[in-house]
């Protein structure tokens, strides 16, 4: 169900809420409903579902790469004398510039 039938829906049933007094006016008060209920919805500057499911697949991709790519890091390091656990000095005796 896309957003605007959403936006329909809840509108409906909304208006059908409204008492027997004010009835006659439903056709009015659905479409100001409607027009509220749009454009607070606009405001919340929202993703579509299956664009944030997108960017999820995205993020667990950079994940797994960065985890690789740390190991890898690791390896080059051990090979080259240098440790990676809170190390503050580089292998010449300076500061290292990570943190």
């Amino acid at each position: 169900m896309t957003n605007n039938n959403r936006v329909e829906d809840f509108a409906e049933k909304l208006a059908r809420a409204v008492p027997e007094g004010l009835r006659g006016l439903r056709g009015d008060v659905e479409h100001n409903f409607r027009a509220l209920l749009q454009a607070n919805l606009e405001k919340l500057d929202l993703v579509s579902r299956e664009r944030f499911d997108v960017q999820a697949a995205q993020l667990t991709r950079a994940q797994k790469r960065l985890e690789i790519l740390e190991a890898r890091l690791k390896v080059l390091e051990d090979a080259a004398g240098l440790s990676t656990a809170n190390d503050t000095k580089t292998p010449e005796g300076g500061e290292s510039s990570r943190t």
